[in-house]
């Protein structure tokens, strides 16, 4: 079954509501360099598509990167390009890994 909430296109599953977008079309990436910069992130993943959002994960006391981070695309597709593109490449001299994001559990 599918529904409109908040302006966006969500479908049913047995456990509740799943945002398809979100779950569809953003990547994770890790084993990223500590020392990558917001910019070098987004810059690395833009030629696979439209990015709505790009963050890496910060300590929070520290503020500095965890080494991994998260990319939106616009569209499935987009996502599904960038992992295929991205996944094993070497970035500011580390190997990284890129793979579809899990949604967040209830």
């Amino acid at each position: 079954m599918w529904t409109m909430a908040a302006g966006r296109v969500r479908s049913q599953v047995s456990r509740g509501f799943l945002n398809r977008r979100e779950f569809g079309s953003e990547i994770f990436v890790s084993r990223l360099s500590f020392y990558t910069t917001e910019e070098e992130f987004r810059k690395a993943f833009a030629p696979f598509g439209t990015i709505e959002e790009a963050r890496l994960i910060r300590d929070a006391r520290t503020q500095r990167p965890k080494g991994y981070g998260f990319v939106l695309y616009a569209s499935e597709a987009e996502a599904q390009k960038a992992i295929k593109a991205m996944d094993g490449r070497v970035i500011g001299g580390r190997l990284i890994f890129v793979e579809a994001a899990k949604p967040k559990s209830e």
